[in-house]
């Protein structure tokens, strides 16, 4: 099924998918740490907003609950109180979103690198990267300047623009193929619309840090709902893709 002959109910079916799979992505920590209900224990290179990303609390919750002040520190073995499991779209909880795991494509078939031309969202360090560990980041994230501009890192479909998915904050995501998502979080300004066409470099919004504790963005690349390493698929940052 093309994304352009899309109904109504397949949409919708699609839109919970995609949200339910980034929840699973980022959901539970079973290495090296203790998420026992409503406490989370911070482990080596936690920050606020990945903790946010795992138990679907939002930023701004997880620093009320804890009573953590803007630049919003923690510690290695702090206890955070998470308040629960979150709700998605109001109807289902992370623990109950039952989708294809990020380890349904295994490492070993993943797609070649340059079987699709991808460029840089936006430029920056990158503050953290791609894990395969479990609760581990399935994505990069980029630290950069508020207002700076992110770009679609291929051509394709927008398929959801908003902010119902706690811990992403204002989020984009971007159908290139039957194959291929790409997900841009922690947004200040969006600039398209669900539904839209857009081209590989094309502005889509602009960086903030909505659900996060620091300006940046955090980048995935899905191939068949399995998040891959997008290090491994974008060029020499600074470049332009060779396509």
């Amino acid at each position: 099924m093309r994304a352009g002959s899309l109904s109504i109910q397949p949409m919708r079916f699609l839109l919970c998918l995609l949200l339910g799979v980034l929840l699973v992505g980022c959901s539970g920590n079973k290495s090296g740490s203790d998420s026992s209900g409503s406490v989370y224990t911070v482990k080596r290179g936690d920050t606020l907003s990945r903790i946010s990303r795992m138990t679907g609390t939002s930023v701004a919750e997880l620093a009320r609950l804890n009573g953590i002040k803007p630049p919003y520190t923690i510690e290695v073995g702090q206890k955070i109180k998470t308040g629960g499991s979150s709700k998605l779209l109001g109807k289902k909880s992370t623990s109950t979103a039952k989708v294809t795991p990020s380890s349904a494509v295994p490492q070993s078939s993943w797609p070649p690198v340059g079987q699709r031309c991808w460029r840089w969202p936006t430029s920056g360090k990158v503050i953290m990267p791609y894990s395969t560990a479990d609760g581990g980041n399935k994505g990069i994230d980029i630290a950069g300047s508020r207002g700076q501009a992110v770009y679609a890192a291929g051509a394709g479909k927008v398929v959801y623009v908003g902010n119902q998915l706690r811990g992403y904050g204002n989020l984009i995501m971007i159908k290139h193929s039957e194959d291929y998502i790409t997900a841009y979080a922690h947004n200040d300004t969006l600039l398209v619309n669900n539904g839209q066409s857009v081209k590989i470099g094309q502005k889509i919004a602009t960086m903030g840090s909505s659900d996060a504790d620091s300006v940046r963005l955090h980048f995935q690349i899905r191939y068949r709902a399995t998040a891959i390493d997008p290090l491994r698929y974008l060029p020499p940052q600074g470049s332009k893709p060779k396509c």
